[in-house]
């Protein structure tokens, strides 16, 4: 189901008007005539003025839904199922599965390499580079292993290790990843609804009991390692660290290296993630349906469970099974794309920077609440100090968070302010995009698309870059990251600027 048939409920004309400015990159939305708190908008003048009607009107859904206290529409924000992409949706007692989306815990990692800029500047040998990682990591929807010649084989057995405890030590042994990779991840593993493996194991077990589930989830298996399609990718970048005292230092916390060769990676849980989205959906729709429950905003893709139902905790362990597989799913493939290193460049080194979600729940403390944050198309930003950091390297300065644009404009690694408390300690996901899949294939010229890649000497895998996924259908980056340094969420520690691209033209998004 594309995202151009789903259709609002009780449209409204001109709803971006009903935004009211608080700052230079800040603004609300009332609700309600002010019997609910606002909807809180990140985002400068000419980026408030591109939210559509469409994307208003599911954010002021969300925030009339049960238990919602807080709603958070970053720049990036469009229209998606039930919820916008690029939003945040606070509550402390119910849990949302629209909020957190179909590729449950898609998500960015960075892998740093010890090569100078200049090692990956023959054109010889980033496409020998870009083939040694196809080797070994497969692109496009449904397909796995198989499909790379050199990729990990994974069994049953270990794919149950993997979706139950995530990167643990045992797991990432088994797979030949570092373990200390693990410390470098906002989280290593999820946990079931009542704080345990066993009872993800539990579900697990209930979920592929015999019979074609058993045959369906090996076949997910076999895709741990592999990118998926549409906004999926992996970029090889070069590091371009801002030159301030603040920012060099937290370079120095994350692990990056000025002009020297780093990877970028953008994937999920691939089939298995939107499997258990799915099968969720259906389920809570089914429940709504036969309780005469009405739908907020009359939308069917915000479905609810109030905390502690049993259908709650369905939806938990479901979501933690999907995410699970999405944080070993980018170790993986930081392993070996660092293989894929060494064999073409020998003696290569590497070391993950940081793994961060985009479409999560996680538990977290909002106005002195223990709630649930569903971040979808929204990245954590805990700055300097924050409680949550005190067990983690980055205490003193603040987690990395990842931010992609497009691979002519580049990408971001920031650090959250303390001002990011406006927003959760939220920030957005990436550029956003501002044409659909179909007006993007319809307007946009192939020739100028593939022209403009070959002039900033930028390689691709692709034969013809895909047109649905050319900078032109995304959002002026510079306006977007200005958005958030102007609301005071975060400031820039790096810039990545892209030598080649890994994509594939199969459709997917968040």
């Amino acid at each position: 189901m594309s995202i151009e048939s789903v259709q609002p409920t009780a449209p409204q004309p001109n709803l971006a008007a009903s935004i009211l400015p608080t700052g230079e990159a800040t603004g609300m939305i009332p609700v309600d005539g002010g019997a609910l708190s606002p909807i809180t908008v990140i985002g400068t003048d000419p980026i408030r003025a591109g939210f559509d009607d469409f994307c208003i009107r599911q954010a002021i859904n969300s925030r009339r839904a049960p238990g919602v206290t807080d709603i958070v529409l970053n720049p990036d924000a469009h229209a998606g199922y039930g919820a916008p992409v690029g939003c945040v949706l606070v509550s402390p007692t119910h849990i949302y599965p629209g909020p957190v989306g179909v590729d449950i815990k898609c998500s960015m990692s960075l892998l740093q390499l010890d090569l100078p800029e200049d090692a990956v500047q023959d054109k010889k040998t980033r496409r020998a580079l870009i083939d040694a990682i196809l080797e070994r990591t497969p692109t496009g929807t449904g397909r796995g292993s198989r499909h790379a010649p050199k990729a990990r084989s994974i069994g049953v057995e270990l794919g149950k290790q993997v979706v139950t405890e995530g990167a643990s030590e045992s797991v990432l042994s088994a797979l030949g990843i570092p373990a200390e990779w693990a410390s470098r991840c906002e989280d290593s593993f999820h946990t079931g609804h009542d704080g345990s493996a066993d009872a993800l194991r539990a579900r697990l077990d209930r979920l592929i009991s015999g019979g074609k589930p058993a045959e369906t989830f090996r076949n997910k298996v076999a895709q741990l390692g592999s990118y998926g399609g549409g906004n999926h990718f992996g970029e090889c970048e070069i590091v371009h660290v801002e030159s301030n005292d603040r920012s060099r230092k937290a370079a120095e916390v994350f692990g990056l290296r000025d002009r020297h060769v780093a990877f970028l990676s953008h994937c999920g849980s691939r089939g298995w993630g939107a499997l258990l989205a799915d099968g969720q959906f259906k389920a809570l729709q089914s429940k709504f349906k036969a309780w005469d429950i009405p739908l907020p905003g009359n939308d069917r893709e915000l479905v609810y469970a109030p905390l502690g139902s049993p259908e709650a905790n369905a939806y938990i362990d479901d979501m933690s099974l999907g995410a699970n597989f999405a944080t070993v799913n980018h170790m993986l493939i930081n392993a070996l794309v660092l293989e894929a290193f060494q064999e073409v460049i020998p003696g290569t080194t590497g070391r993950l920077v940081y793994f961060i979600s985009h479409n999560i729940a996680r538990q977290e403390i909002v106005n002195n609440k223990p709630s649930w944050v569903h971040r979808k198309g929204a990245t954590r930003a805990f700055p300097a100090g924050h409680h949550a950091l005190k067990q983690t390297p980055f205490f003193d300065t603040g987690h990395p968070i990842l931010l992609p644009g497009n691979p002519q404009d580049g990408s971001s690694v920031m650090v959250a302010e303390q001002g990011a408390k406006l927003s959760c300690y939220s920030v957005n996901h990436g550029a956003g995009r501002r044409m659909s899949r179909t007006a993007a294939n319809k307007t946009l010229d192939q020739r100028v698309i593939d022209q403009s890649f070959d002039d900033k000497d930028i390689l691709t895998n692709c034969r013809n870059y895909p047109r649905d996924e050319a900078p032109g259908a995304y959002k002026d980056f510079e306006e977007v990251l200005s958005s958030v340094k102007k609301a005071g969420l975060a400031s820039e520690v790096a810039r990545l600027k892209a030598r080649f691209v890994i994509k594939d033209g199969d459709k997917a998004d968040d």
